[in-house]
Parts: structure tokens; sequence; C-alpha cells
């Protein structure tokens, strides 16, 4: 585990990571999106290989996690983004007892999905994620009151690619997936983060929703709108 912190004089924005690859892409994200907020990452990659290894997301890796908030509010954090969607039922779980504002990264997507279609494709390489990122969008359905089918498709081995290095065949068996998906639905949405960029520079016929961007999008939102309450309670 790691930490990379920075320096104290604004508001302090913690993403915890399990994928070594996300740090500097969320770091630009945040200092773009959110600039008046100064970021810090949490890495274990731990978190995720364990889940896999085991095929659902244990306790003992939901106490984990929630030890890393609790260790980021301890360094400051005043609202902490999980960027990790298999931990998603983790982060359900820890938010409501946490003191800072806790973000999973795939609810912007998944609202963006939702208005998007009734017909939803999911594309994921890892099951640990598919159910989580599936769930969410359920949810998200039935808050916005409407009715979606949802398709879901697992990219088998292409995560294997990424320990290797070998980033091009792993994106490779995601574009054919998406291609014969998009025939189907009237959205897709990746499961995972470290998904999207195999979509870059790609024509594609429908929206193709990824999570980083509309991820920070919706926390940068979320913590306007938190920002106007506290202004409005002290009028």
């Amino acid at each position: 585990m790691s930490i990379q912190s920075t320096s104290a004089s604004a508001r302090k924005l913690a993403f915890i990571h399990t994928v070594s690859g996300l740090v500097s892409e969320f770091g630009a994200l945040a200092t773009e999106h959110l600039p008046d907020w100064k970021p810090f990452a949490i890495l274990d990659e731990s978190l995720l290989r364990s889940t896999i290894e085991r095929g659902s997301l244990s306790h003992l890796t939901k106490r984990r996690l929630a030890t890393y908030v609790w260790s980021a509010v301890d360094a400051g954090a005043d609202a902490i983004v999980v960027t990790c969607s298999t931990l998603g039922p983790a982060v359900d779980a820890i938010a409501p007892l946490c003191p800072v504002p806790l973000f999973r990264i795939d609810e912007g997507m998944a609202k963006a999905a939702v208005e998007h279609g009734n017909r939803i494709g999911v594309l994921a390489t890892l099951s640990t994620t598919l159910v989580p990122t599936v769930d969410l969008l359920k949810r998200q359905a039935c808050e916005a009151g409407k009715n979606v089918v949802i398709d879901e498709v697992l990219v088998q081995g292409a995560f294997q690619f990424l320990p290797d290095g070998n980033v091009e065949a792993h994106d490779a068996q995601i574009r054919q997936a998406l291609e014969e998906l998009s025939q189907k639905v009237d959205v897709i949405v990746f499961a995972q983060a470290s998904m999207a960029r195999a979509v870059k520079g790609m024509d594609h016929s429908l929206p193709v929703l990824t999570s980083p961007v509309l991820g920070i999008e919706n926390v940068k939102r979320r913590l306007g709108q938190r920002k106007d309450q506290v202004r409005s309670r002290a009028t």
C-alpha cells in the first residue's frame, strides 16, 4: 500500500485505487474538474486481487476498505472516491458511517446510462464487477422511475492481459465485444474504469459510457449540491 499526498492548504479529495495505472488518470481529472480541491491517492491492488481470486467481495475486504476510508479521513480528506467498481457494494455499506462524503466512481455512469435509453448493455472483464454494476443500474433506474432491460456481457480473458502489459490484446477483445453488443442495445456502459482506454479514438454508433469522467463530474455535482445545502441552512 502506498499513499501519495499534496499540500494541506485546500480541501482534500482522496482517491482509493486498486489499479496503479489509474492513479495519474484520476489525479489529472481532479485537477481539471475540481481545481479547488487537492487530490491524494491511496493504492492497494490486493483489494481487487483477493476479490478476483475469491470470486466475490468478502467481509474481510470490506473491512479493509473501511480501514482505508478512515485512514483517508485521518489524513485530512474532505471527500473520498473509491475508483474500483468491484468494491461498490462495500462503499454503499460504509458511506452512511463515513464522516465525509464518500463516493463510488460508477454512480455517474449509471445515472447517465438510465437517462440515455431503456435497453442498456454492460461490458465487463471481471465477473466480480458485473454483478455490482448491474445492481447499481437497476437501482438508478428504480430511482428514476424507469423500466430498463439490461444485457450483460463478460469479456472472458481480457483482464488477464493487463498484468503482462499486453494492453493491445485487452483493448481488442473489448472492442470486438462492443461491436457485437451495440447491435442489441441503446447505450453501453463499461463496468470498470480500466476499460475506458479501449474506446479512445474509436467511432461507434451509440453512446458508450465509461466511469472516470462521468464519475468525477458526478462527484463535482454532488459536492456542489452539498455546499449549497450548507449555505441554505446557514441563512
